[in-house]
């Protein structure tokens, strides 16, 4: 990989790794449309890409430093007393409570999933899954919002029925990190699936995406601890790769930012169907081999 695919690569990564789009759907599709030289199958491609999800975890962690900051002291004080007492012990709770089924699965299923980051094929048909599912979550948040007789209403009105990150249920962060485990796969956007579980979940689509974001942080650590240092091997740009995460990270703290105006008043229904579109055109291009 040279030093422009690589900075082209961190800059994609950190755009599209919050929107929910699918970073590695497009991080494992892009370089075979492209036709460019190295393969997705080669050892460090996979470690390269959790480097640059690094630098979207040291993105957030800047954007959320204060909440951070909370969510650490309420963790260890709940653990200590015994009981959770306030708002920051409780989302603490729940965060960990989220994290628990990606790191189960990624431990068992680790070389399943990494075979499916040399399939652009699997790639793109897992985009066109991805966008039905944020698809299906709006729709299900429209049918909830029919039933409170919210139709009609201002947007803002309609979201104050549903709540905030910090109270949903246990089993509801369950859930919403059971959905974070499916984003190991290629095309599966990991903000979109957890977003669109925060939807079904109950939350409003600002606290979805806050929780996702929380969410993001811890995981993406975790998987950093195992991949990352294979990066230390002979003959591995490790200077240039860093260079893209720095990059990757700068993309991402804009675009979370972007995404919590957006979701103040958007919904998931235009990325739902840019995957779908996306999808099928990557499998008409890489079928015929355009």
């Amino acid at each position: 990989m040279t030093l422009l695919q690589a900075l082209f690569m961190g800059l994609l990564q950190g755009a599209t790794e919050l929107f929910p789009v699918s970073s590695l759907g497009h991080a494992v599709l892009l370089p075979s449309l492209l036709h460019w030289s190295f393969k997705q199958s080669d050892s460090s491609f996979l470690p390269f890409l959790v480097l640059l999800h690094i630098g979207t975890a040291i993105a957030l962690l800047i954007l959320y430093r204060a909440q951070w900051v909370s969510i650490i002291r309420g963790f260890f004080t709940a653990a200590v007393r015994g009981s959770i007492t306030s708002d920051s012990e409780r989302l603490a709770m729940l965060l960990m409570t989220g994290t628990l089924p990606a790191a189960v699965l990624g431990v068992f299923l680790e070389s399943r999933i990494k075979a499916l980051f040399a399939s652009p094929y699997a790639a793109a048909a897992f985009l066109i899954v991805n966008g039905g599912v944020m698809l299906a979550a709006e729709l299900l948040r429209r049918r909830a919002e029919r039933r409170a007789s919210l139709d009609g209403r201002p947007r803002e009105q309609q979201e104050e029925r549903f709540t905030d990150a910090a109270h949903i249920s246990f089993t509801a962060a369950a859930i919403v990190g059971a959905c974070q485990a499916l984003a190991f796969i290629p095309g599966i956007s990991r903000s979109g699936v957890t977003i669109a579980g925060g939807l079904v979940g109950g939350l409003r689509h600002t606290e979805a995406a806050r929780f996702s974001f929380l969410l993001a942080t811890p995981t993406i650590l975790g998987a950093g601890l195992l991949e990352v240092p294979l990066l230390f091997a002979r003959g591995v740009p490790l200077a240039e790769y860093v260079l893209a995460a720095v990059l990757s990270g700068v993309a991402a703290y804009g675009s979370a930012r972007f995404l919590l105006r957006y979701f103040r008043s958007g919904r998931l229904d235009p990325y739902g169907w840019y995957c779908i579109g996306a999808g099928l055109i990557a499998l008409a291009l890489l079928t015929f081999n355009l």
